[in-house]
C-alpha cells in the first residue's frame, strides 16, 4: 500500500466520513421540517378552532333587556279628492343613539333610522313621493306588493341624489304584512343594513271582521327584527372569514331598539315578525317551548291557524304569530338554533348554530281578556298546481341562478299575463339561499317531493331554500303587461343578489315578445352601483308618471 495512501480511505479516494455525515444532515433536516410541519398544523388547528369556537354567537341571557320597545310610528298621509291616499318618504343620513352616549351614522325614512309604517286599505289608490336626500343613488321596493312594474322600485327605478320618484299603484290583494327597502343593483347590502327599512301594512274587510288582535302598537306589535355588530361607534358591515352567507351580527336589535322589552296588557298578543336583516335566518320560538298560532305569512292570513313553537324565517320573510301570556310573567321571544343549513361547517360558520334573546314581553299584573282565535281565517288567493300551463325551473348557486349572473339588460324569462305557472326551485349549492319573486305572492306546492309543513301553507313570496332542497310553488301572473319593464327574482340574501343572484321577467300579453330594457350595459357596470345617479336615475316628480 502507497504510504500517500490512508489505510481509512475510501475506495476511489473518498472520505468515508462522507456518507454517514449526509445520512446525519438528512435526518437532521428530516426532524426540523417535520417539526416545522407539526408547528404549522398546531398552528392551523389552533387557528381553526378559535375560529369555530369564536364563530358560534349567543346572547342567551346575557344582559338584562332594559330598553323599552320602539313602534315605528304609523306614517301620515293625505287623501286628494279623487281618494287617492298620499305618502311622503324621504331618505336621509342622520346619527341613532342605539347606546347611551354613543352616536352612530344611520339612514332613515323621515327620520335617522328605519321608516314609519304606512297602511292602506284593500281597493284604495296610494301616491308615495319618495325624495333622495342621500348623497347616492337609491330605490325603494315594495316587497311583497302586487303593482305595475315601472313602481315597483327594483333597480330599473333609481332615484338620484336631490330627486324625487312619485310611484302610485291601486291596493289589489288581500290583508297582509308587507314591507319596503332599497333595491339599487350591487348595493342593496349596504343601503339595508344602515337602516333603510319600513313596513307596509294592509287592511281589508275580511280582515276586520275576524277576531284578531289588530291595536297597532298595543296587541298587535311590529317587530322588525335585525342583526348588527359595532364597530366603535359604526354599524360593522364586514363578513367573517368563511362567512359566505353575508354579513352576521353578534347582537339583535327590534326596531333599532337594543335588549328591547314591550308591556302587553292583553292575554293574546299578535307579533308581526319580519326578518330584516341581510343574511341571518331566525327560528323563533319561546324558551318554554309554548305554543304559539301562526296565523299569517308573506302575503297575508292563512286558512286557518297552525299551533307550533317555531317559526324560521330567513331575510325578507314575514309571519304573523299569535301568543297568549299569563298576568305577571315575563316571556322572552328567543331565535333558536337551526339544523338545516347543509352539513357542520355551513351551520357553524352560516349562522345555523346561533341564538339569540331577542324580545321580552312583560305582562301587566291584570290583563284583558281577548277573544280566542277563530277556527277558520281566510281562504288564501294564490293559485294551484293544475291551474299551471308551463313549468320553469331555477337552479340556485352563488356565482347566478341557471348559471347566469344577473345583467340590468338581459330578460331572464317571459311569462303571459294571467297564466299560471310552477317554478322549480332547486339549491345543491352547499350553502342556504332563500328565494324571492316581485309581484306575486305564490302558493309552495311541494318540498322535497313533500306536502309543504303548516309554515309553507299561507301565502309567499319569499322561501327558505336550504342546501339539498327542491320547491315547487305556483305562481300566477295577472299583470299589468309591461314588455320593456321588469320584475326581479333573486336570492333575498342580499349579498348573494348584489354578486349577481338575480334574475329578471317581463309579463306581457299572449303572443308579445319581450321588449329590452333601456340604458343597461349588465352586471359588469359598476357607476351606478356605486351611487352616481346611474341605472335611470329619475328626475324630481316624474318617476312614477
Amino acid at each position: 500500500m502507497s504510504r500517500h495512501t490512508s489505510r481509512n480511505a475510501a475506495p476511489g479516494g473518498g472520505d468515508p466520513s462522507g456518507g454517514p455525515r449526509r445520512a446525519f444532515r438528512r435526518k437532521r433536516l428530516v426532524l426540523v421540517l417535520g417539526s416545522l410541519v407539526v408547528a404549522a398544523a398546531l398552528a392551523v388547528g389552533g387557528l381553526f378552532a378559535r375560529l369555530w369556537t369564536d364563530a358560534k354567537v349567543s346572547t342567551v341571557g346575557e344582559a338584562p333587556f332594559d330598553n323599552p320597545l320602539v313602534i315605528p310610528p304609523p306614517a301620515e298621509s293625505t287623501v286628494e279628492k279623487d281618494g287617492t291616499r298620499v305618502f311622503e318618504l324621504r331618505m336621509q343620513a342622520g346619527e341613532t343613539e342605539f347606546r347611551d352616549g354613543v352616536k352612530t351614522p344611520t339612514w332613515g325614512f323621515n327620520g335617522s333610522y328605519l321608516g314609519p309604517t304606512l297602511r292602506a286599505q284593500r281597493g284604495e289608490k296610494v301616491r308615495v313621493r319618495v325624495a333622495n336626500g342621500l348623497e347616492e343613488a337609491s330605490s325603494v321596493h315594495w316587497h311583497g306588493m302586487h303593482l305595475p312594474a315601472r313602481m315597483d322600485g327594483g333597480p330599473h327605478q333609481m332615484i338620484a341624489p336631490g330627486a324625487t320618484w312619485t310611484p302610485h299603484w291601486t291596493v289589489d290583494q288581500p290583508a297582509a304584512t308587507l314591507w319596503y327597502h332599497p333595491h339599487p343593483h350591487g348595493r342593496t347590502e349596504a343601503h339595508v343594513r344602515r337602516g333603510l327599512a319600513g313596513l307596509f301594512l294592509l287592511d281589508d274587510e275580511k280582515s276586520a271582521r275576524l277576531p284578531l288582535p289588530k291595536r297597532y302598537g298595543v296587541d298587535d306589535l311590529p317587530v322588525v327584527v335585525q342583526d348588527v355588530r359595532f364597530d366603535g361607534s359604526q354599524l360593522a358591515g364586514d363578513r367573517g372569514l368563511m362567512q359566505n352567507v353575508g354579513f352576521l351580527g353578534d347582537r339583535t336589535m327590534v326596531n333599532g331598539t337594543l335588549r328591547p322589552y314591550r308591556q302587553v296588557h292583553d292575554e293574546l298578543i299578535r307579533l308581526r315578525l319580519l326578518n330584516a336583516s341581510t343574511a341571518r335566518t331566525y327560528a323563533f320560538g319561546f324558551p318554554d317551548d309554548r305554543g304559539f298560532s301562526l296565523v299569517g305569512t308573506d302575503g297575508g292570513l292563512s286558512a286557518r291557524p297552525a299551533v307550533m313553537d317555531r317559526v324560521q324565517l330567513s331575510p325578507g320573510e314575514r309571519a304573523e304569530i299569535v301568543v297568549r301570556v299569563e298576568a305577571g310573567e315575563r316571556v322572552m321571544l328567543r331565535s333558536f338554533p337551526q339544523d338545516n343549513y347543509g352539513d357542520a361547517w355551513q351551520r357553524r360558520f352560516g349562522g345555523g348554530d346561533d341564538s339569540f334573546d331577542v324580545l321580552e314581553l312583560r305582562a301587566a299584573e291584570r290583563l284583558r281578556p281577548s277573544p280566542g282565535l277563530p277556527a277558520e281565517l281566510v281562504e288564501p288567493e294564490v293559485p294551484r298546481e293544475e291551474e299551471a300551463v308551463r313549468g320553469r325551473h331555477f337552479d340556485l348557486k352563488r356565482s347566478g341562478i341557471n348559471g347566469r349572473a344577473m345583467d340590468m339588460g338581459r330578460i331572464d324569462e317571459t311569462v303571459t299575463r294571467g297564466t299560471t305557472e310552477v317554478w322549480t326551485i332547486r339549491n345543491t349549492n352547499g350553502m342556504p339561499h332563500n328565494f324571492h319573486v316581485h309581484d306575486v305572492q305564490f302558493r309552495v306546492v311541494e318540498v322535497n317531493g313533500a306536502a309543504p309543513p303548516p309554515a309553507l301553507r299561507g301565502p309567499k313570496d319569499t322561501v327558505f331554500v336550504p342546501h339539498g332542497t327542491t320547491m315547487k310553488l305556483a305562481l300566477r301572473f295577472t299583470g299589468p303587461a309591461d314588455p320593456d319593464t321588469p320584475y326581479m327574482y333573486h336570492c333575498h340574501l342580499l349579498y348573494h343578489e348584489d354578486e349577481g343572484m338575480m334574475g329578471q321577467f317581463v309579463v306581457v300579453e299572449k303572443g308579445q315578445p319581450a321588449g329590452k330594457p333601456p340604458g343597461h350595459s349588465g352586471h359588469t357596470d359598476r357607476a351606478a352601483q356605486g351611487g352616481h345617479g346611474g341605472h335611470g336615475g329619475q328626475g324630481r316628480g316624474h318617476g312614477g308618471d
